[in-house]
């Protein structure tokens, strides 16, 4: 019996998994809702076969998604997923699950040096399909989806698994796959640790430290009271009050709902939902003693031996030449990340360049004495 579409019922994902076991490729697919809501939560998950067999799982709807987990553990299925950094993210942090086997079309296209690695420019350049009308900034929690949701969410599954075999193609003729599924795999397997609210997130916003202490007492405030609102009413922070008006706020701490109203990007309907959060904001900001106001330190910047700067500009100077030479970003070629740390402790033989996290097996393979020697300054 063929699945349905919406698989939404305990019994519906046992039985999709239950097909789907041992199959050599799915595609995979996620949609959020974090435009419209906080903290966000995933909404969809669209998966694929290479028949074009696809399917809209509901985690909203269903009470765990353990079944799925196996079939994303088995690395002998691919699971081919689009610039999956933040698919991954959901599905390891947000579900507790482990993928193995990816393939992420994005790092392919990368790695050939397309220039445009958005996946309707890829589709239509390897597929020659044409894109549907995009959805990204439509509210995934919300149900039913409509048809032109579900046709939106379809297709960004429906042409990943031949996309993967257009794409292998040009990297093998190029002796670059195996470059590919060695940065894919170390793509799979990096830890997505839970992010910690940041106490001093406020000072990052923009014009923040050009506010004298007080000021930054009430943006403090002002930053956590439009969180707190932000979980209450279950809307992102910036649709409650917007950075550059928080901090335009703290500069000019209102003390009524009309001096409030007079603050650049503070709405009717910001003062309507969040004036009385910003009045004791400010209140709370204005009365805290002198002795406790924030006095943020500036963090000083880490001195660098001048040999490990010639180190750096040394592979950089390498990277930038080799990059001409393969036709691929420098970045690629190699990242700024492990500039840093090879430049910082370099290593003696190509057995040590290949333990360093971030080179990879190939670039020590196809570099090795490159690198070794650009580092010998």
């Amino acid at each position: 019996m063929t699945p349905p579409r919406w698989i939404d019922t305990p019994a519906a994902l046992e039985a999709l998994v239950a097909r789907w076991r041992g199959e050599p490729a799915l595609a995979l697919d996620t949609e959020a809702d974090s435009l419209h809501h906080h903290p966000a939560k995933l909404c969809l998950i669209q998966l694929a076969d290479g028949a074009g067999s696809a399917h809209l799982v509901d985690p909203l709807a269903l009470p765990g998604l353990h079944p799925l987990g196996a079939l994303l553990a088995d690395a002998a299925t691919v699971k081919v997923i689009h610039a999956a950094e933040n698919d991954l993210a959901w599905l390891k942090r947000g579900l507790r699950l482990t993928v193995r086997g990816l393939f992420d079309t994005a790092v392919a296209a990368r790695f050939l040096g397309v220039a445009t690695l958005g996946l309707d420019g890829l589709l239509k350049r390897y597929l020659d399909v044409d894109p549907v009308p995009s959805r990204q900034k439509d509210d995934w929690s919300r149900r039913p989806l409509t048809p032109a949701q579900e046709t939106y969410a379809l297709h960004d599954v429906l042409h990943l698994i031949p996309l993967r075999a257009r794409l292998r193609e040009e990297l093998r003729a190029l002796g670059r796959l195996g470059w590919v599924e060695e940065e894919c795999e170390a793509l799979a397997a990096l830890p997505v640790p839970e992010r910690p609210p940041d106490p001093d997130a406020w000072l990052g916003l923009k014009g923040a430290r050009l506010l004298d202490p007080r000021g930054w007492a009430v943006l403090r405030e002002l930053h956590a009271g439009r969180e707190a609102l932000a979980v209450e009413l279950d809307r992102p922070p910036f649709m409650i009050v917007g950075n550059e008006s928080l901090v335009a706020l703290a500069a000019r701490r209102p003390a009524t709902a009309e001096e409030i109203a007079a603050v650049p990007g503070c709405s009717p309907t910001v003062v309507r939902r969040a004036g009385p959060m910003i009045l004791a904001a400010v209140r709370r900001g204005l009365e805290l003693p002198e002795v406790h106001l924030p006095r943020p330190r500036a963090t000083p910047r880490p001195r660098v031996p001048g040999v490990v700067r010639r180190r750096a500009e040394a592979l950089r100077v390498w990277r930038a030449r080799v990059a001409q030479t393969v036709g691929l970003e420098p970045g690629v070629v190699l990242p700024q990340r492990v500039i840093d740390r090879l430049a910082a402790a370099p290593p003696e033989d190509r057995a040590g360049l290949a333990a360093v996290e971030g080179v990879r097996d190939w670039r020590a393979a196809l570099f090795g004495d490159d690198l070794l020697k650009a580092l010998r300054v």
